[in-house]
């Protein structure tokens, strides 16, 4: 267990290929939060909550089938805005399929927030 991350999106990946239609991720961070965010509001998964065990804690995700694939990047390539389509090409299966996840200092945001934005960061996840 060296990446929190990582392990979330694992778990995530691998009960949504064998048809669960929930699965308990922890621990957590905010950073894993804030992906589920993201994850949420692009349909990805369904609702998720936070269960406090006192350990911790645990997120609560309901899935809906509609992941194919999702990884962390490592390592944690810094990238600028007129890079960001390179690394979608890289990433990515296709244009406008999938999405890349940047951490920026404006926050966890989108490929497609960041060129709205105008602002470079980290990758740290694709979901496709």
């Amino acid at each position: 267990m060296q990446d929190v991350l990582n392990d979330a999106l694992a778990k995530i990946r691998n009960a949504d290929s064998s048809g669960v239609r929930e699965v308990f991720v922890s621990p957590v961070s905010g950073m894993v939060g804030a992906v589920l965010g993201i994850l949420k509001e692009h349909g990805y998964v369904g609702d998720f909550t936070f269960e406090d065990t006192g350990r911790g804690g645990t997120y609560r995700v309901s899935l809906v089938r509609r992941i194919n694939y999702c990884g962390v990047i490592k390592p944690r390539l810094a990238v600028g805005v007129r890079d960001l389509e390179r690394f979608e090409a890289r990433f990515l299966p296709a244009q406008d399929f999938g999405l890349l996840i940047l951490s920026t200092n404006a926050g966890v945001m989108t490929q497609m927030k960041a060129r709205e934005v105008g602002a470079g960061g980290r990758l740290i996840a694709y979901v496709y």
